[in-house]
């Protein structure tokens, strides 16, 4: 029957490719007897529940395979019905073209972009490590699981892949097994063109275990090969398939034609009496199939039942962890601490990374399952939790973590720790090389992971170091970017606001842009800055202008308004921490803060895009920054009182 079913998958996925008439069949193909046999025999999962804390993670890092994952969840029984299969790629249907987390039950992670898949691997075994570490006690591994991840030579031609795979040899994550479906064949032809290098060798320079299947159809030797890298607890493993893409049709598996293309149905026709399943019709499961299927879901569900019923003697035994085991899972935000007067009281002048990193060490004593760092910048970020080690190969229980100089890997790997559950994930950079972080951050907002990056020199005020490293378009870019709080704090109470947002978001990813320069404590700032945009300093009698700014520049529109003031022009300013928040605010908050009629002026050390939307004029900079002290360069591109002052004049006189 293990044959049967295997031809089974590749059927299904080549007849649902072939009636969206869009697909990748070569990957279903040649993979499915290591999938198969990783699902049957060696994955600890219960189809019946997918959200069993313990269950072993897949990650089908090649998500254009997703024909792969889409025909095992159906056979598996996790509820994708037969009517979604045929609905492949189609409107509203369970089975988009790539995998996706929360929308189609029992898929871990949104994959796609190849090479992510692995970093997000990389983070369960993270959380894993970590948690049981936490957690376990002598006869009660409660957190004990392995990660799995299909790969293909296009994910590993990604550095992504590699940045993740180097911090995993190094954190010596002894439960990350990597399936490297090495077909040799990308969508141009044969991967000789572009991937000569010895993938083994590389792996294994990178503390690695390295297995190699020479016949990706053997199924006793994949079955082998699994249960050895289970075996090696000291390192990650990989393990080689020899595949060939697309096997089961003869006449165009070992063909890059056959990587991205429906097979037509004289292709399907050639696989049915290939495989020997001409006694089936289109999208139909045999019988005796079915009854294998059933007989193996119903052991699979065992595995839950022994680990309930440890965790319930676990809970007489260590009734305090299982009480704190159950509040880390729940990943509730801690409203005491948020709402007391303590947490809004750090008003001081300060940079806004300084007032953010007194902000997390405070949340740090209420939410003990913090779990982040930074790429190498903590110092400068303030990222690091005083009160915690580091987390290391020989320390799982720190939780300061060290991605090195790896900020793609860093964004995804926090992705996957917060997708893992049980943890509150963040990552921390400058913020200029959110541009290497920006593919993930996306994904996280898509999958509506309440992760956190804490992203800080925000702005031309990071001076000498010039433009490679003053953020210019970044703000833009990452305000583009649908269910994704960016948050620009100008002093210190409301970087509390930002972390109060961060804390209490349970779908969106925030990212936090905080300044180098130190800031001043504005009269006025308050919690009103949890609406996005708010009234910071109000008009004597009636506004003639309103300068709106976010960050370091806020500071600025408030000197202004001064001098406004003293020549008898009344001025409001309005501070804008987070335009996403402040436009889902309703129309008649949003007109009292932005009173229809008044003329605005916008200031934001930046980008222009996007602020014609609010403003009729708008003080910032479209071009590159330069090296030299901050207050140069602010006052070189019009960041000074005496401009602000002359272009709020000018929108008056209009």
């Amino acid at each position: 029957m293990e044959l049967r079913t295997i031809n089974t998958i590749r059927m299904l996925s080549a007849e649902a490719i072939q009636a969206a008439n869009s697909g990748h069949p070569g990957l279903p193909l040649g993979a499915a007897p290591m999938a198969y046999t990783l699902w049957a025999n060696e994955m600890k999962h219960n189809p019946h529940n997918p959200l069993w804390h313990n269950r072993d993670r897949f990650v089908l890092s090649a998500g254009h395979g997703s024909m792969l994952i889409y025909s095992l969840l159906h056979l598996f029984e996790y509820g994708l019905s037969m009517d979604e299969i045929k609905n492949f790629r189609q409107f509203g249907s369970k089975t988009p073209g790539h995998p996706e987390y929360g929308h189609t039950k029992g898929v871990e992670i949104s994959t796609g972009p190849l090479g992510q898949g692995i970093a997000n691997a990389v983070g369960f075994a993270m959380a894993e490590k970590h948690l049981a570490a936490k957690f376990n006690q002598p006869g009660f591994p409660v957190v004990d699981h392995h990660t799995f991840a299909i790969s293909g030579d296009g994910c590993l031609m990604e550095g992504i892949s590699y940045e993740a795979a180097s911090l995993a040899g190094t954190l010596k994550l002894g439960k990350l097994i990597l399936l490297y479906d090495s077909n040799k064949i990308t969508i141009e032809g044969d991967t000789g063109i572009a991937f000569t290098e010895n993938v083994a060798g590389r792996f294994e320079a990178m503390h690695w275990q390295v297995l190699t299947v020479e016949d990706g159809n053997d199924t006793a030797a994949i079955a082998a090969a699994i249960q050895s890298a289970k075996a090696e607890t000291e390192k990650p493993s990989i393990i080689i398939f020899k595949t060939v893409i697309g096997y089961g049709c003869p006449s165009k598996q070992g063909s890059h034609k056959v990587h991205g293309s429906p097979l037509g149905q004289d292709g399907i026709a050639e696989m049915a009496t290939f495989l020997n399943m001409e006694d089936r019709a289109a999208f139909e499961v045999p019988a005796d199939v079915t009854a294998h299927m059933s007989a193996l879901v119903k052991k699979l569900g065992g595995a839950e039942a022994k680990w309930q019923a440890n965790f319930a003697e676990y809970a007489k035994a260590y009734p305090e962890l299982a009480a704190e085991y159950d509040v880390w899972f729940k990943n509730e935000a801690p409203m005491a601490m948020l709402d007391s007067e303590e947490f809004w009281n750090y008003n001081e002048t300060v940079a806004t990374r300084s007032s953010s990193g007194k902000v997390l060490n405070k949340l740090a004593e209420v939410v003990p399952n913090f779990f982040g760092g930074s790429a190498d910048l903590a110092p400068s970020n303030n990222s690091d939790m005083k009160t915690r080690t580091s987390f290391s190969a020989v320390n799982a229980e720190g939780a300061n973590l060290h991605f090195g100089v790896r900020e793609h890997a860093m964004t995804a790997i926090v992705n996957g720790i917060q997708a893992h559950g049980g943890l509150r994930a963040y990552g921390a950079t400058f913020f200029v090389f959110s541009d290497y972080m920006k593919p993930a951050i996306r994904l996280a907002a898509l999958m509506k992971l309440p992760v956190t990056y804490i992203l800080t020199h925000d702005s031309i005020g990071v001076g000498e170091d010039g433009p490679t490293h003053q953020p210019i378009d970044q703000l833009p870019m990452l305000r583009a970017v649908p269910n994704l709080n960016v948050i620009r704090p100008a002093d210190a109470r409301e970087v509390s606001a930002a972390w109060y947002l961060a804390m209490t978001s349970t779908e969106t990813p925030t990212a936090l842009v905080l300044t180098r320069q130190n800031l001043p404590a504005l009269e006025g700032s308050s919690r009103e800055a949890l609406k996005g945009g708010y009234v910071l300093s109000k008009e004597e009698k009636q506004a003639e202008v309103i300068l709106m700014a976010t960050g370091s520049e806020v500071s600025l529109a408030v000197e202004a308004q001064k001098t406004l003031r003293a020549e008898g022009i009344d001025a409001r300013v309005v501070s804008m921490p987070c335009v996403e928040i402040f436009d889902a605010q309703d129309d008649a908050y949003k007109a009292d803060v932005l009173t229809k009629g008044v003329p605005k002026l916008a200031i934001e050390a930046a980008s222009t895009l996007g602020w014609h939307k609010y403003a009729c004029d708008v003080i910032g900079h479209d071009d590159f920054g330069m090296s030299a002290p901050a207050e140069q360069i602010f006052s070189a591109f019009g960041f000074t009182v005496e401009n602000v002052v002359a272009r709020a004049k000018k929108l008056i006189k209009k």
